[in-house]
This record gives C-alpha cells, structure tokens and sequence, in this order.
C-alpha cells in the first residue's frame, strides 16, 4: 500500500496546529490546566470531529497509509480529545488493533491507554499520566501494578520513569516561570498547571 500523502499532510496540519498553540501557551504564561484553556479546547474539539470522520474512512491511519509519522500525529490528537471520553475509547480500541497489526507504535497506546484509565478514575499501567501536587512538584498518577512499570516501559522501548519524571519536574518549572513573568507585566500569572501534564515520547503535552 503506498502512502496517502493527502491524508499525512492532514494530519501532519492538525499536530502542528495543537503543538504551536500549546508552545504558544506556555511562552506567554497563560497555560494552566491546559485543556480548559478556551484557545486549546477549539483546536482539540475540532482536531478531534476531523479524527473522527478519517476513522469512519480508513480505520485508524496507520503506518503504510500516512508513514509514521501521520499514525503519530493520528495519536496526538487522539490523545488530546478530552473533551469526548467516548470518542478516545473508540480511539484505544482501533489504536490497539494498529499495533497488533504493527501498524502503530506500542508507546503510542501506552500514553492512551493510561489517559484513558486515569479520566475514569481507575490506576495507570505505564506510568505516563503525571500531575503537579499542591508542592509544585510532579508525580505519576497511581498505578495499577508498580514493580511491573519499569520493564513494561522497557518492553516499548520507553525511557525509565524517573527520567521522565525530572523531564515533566523541568517543564512544569519553566512555565511557571513563564507565567510569574507575565504575572509581573500586568498579565496575568494565577493557577496552577495541572490538565496536560502527560508523557509521552515525543515531549508533547
């Protein structure tokens, strides 16, 4: 099957979309609990109604259809549809079937599946879905079976929690810092960040 550069640039356009605005979020301070951030939400909310009509197509776009890079860009948004919980269960199931099928990356289910547990309110298998305590400093969410985590992040080639972890510790600190300083221009600076902050391989929230 040859790649349908039509589709990848589709979905290419959505990822960049999401991550420029989130970038821009955080450089100017604004970014709390991201996904209630009006901004973010209408690009998550439209991303996600596109996502949804490509699935009733094609199934979930995998690897030979959009490269690897548009299966990636199919998780992203996929990932970040919070706002339609039914929608990112329907995602998980095609997304595990991809994998199976080697048509998607392990790690990519990894974060939904955790996403998707952690929003029910039921504890995390991998480890990916983190928050920021009342002390600023960032935590995995429970999870199911921790003597397990650290060889089934292995097992997908993911990098060791901890790392993680400090990576999320770091980013946390620099938008805090971000909104402090908007804070002391007159725009703004309260909150705490808290909504997307997740990981996952590519360092997007």
């Amino acid at each position: 099957m040859s790649v349908n550069e039509e589709l990848r640039q589709q979905l290419l356009a959505m990822e960049r979309e999401d991550q420029t605005v989130l970038q821009q979020l955080r450089d100017s301070g604004e970014l709390a609990a991201v996904d209630d951030h009006p901004r973010m939400q209408a690009v998550r909310k439209k991303n996600a109604s596109r996502l949804k009509r490509i699935f009733s197509q094609y199934g979930w776009p995998g690897i030979s259809l959009v490269g690897e890079d548009g299966s990636k860009a199919a998780w992203l948004v996929a990932q970040h549809s919070v706002s339609s919980p039914d929608f990112m269960n329907s995602a998980l199931a095609l997304l595990k079937q991809a994998v199976t099928d080697e048509e998607a990356e392990g790690w990519c289910l990894a974060c939904l599946h955790d996403r998707v547990l952690s929003m029910a309110g039921q504890p995390q298998i991998y480890g990916t879905q983190h928050e920021v305590d009342e002390n600023g400093i960032s935590r995995p969410l429970p999870l199911r079976d921790p003597r397990k985590v650290g060889w089934l992040r292995q097992g997908l080639g993911m990098a060791p929690l901890a790392e993680v972890t400090a990576k999320l510790q770091q980013d946390h600190d620099r938008t805090l810092a971000n909104r402090n300083k908007a804070g002391e221009n007159g725009a703004g600076g309260e909150g705490v960040e808290g909504g997307d902050n997740n990981e996952n391989e590519a360092s997007q929230a």
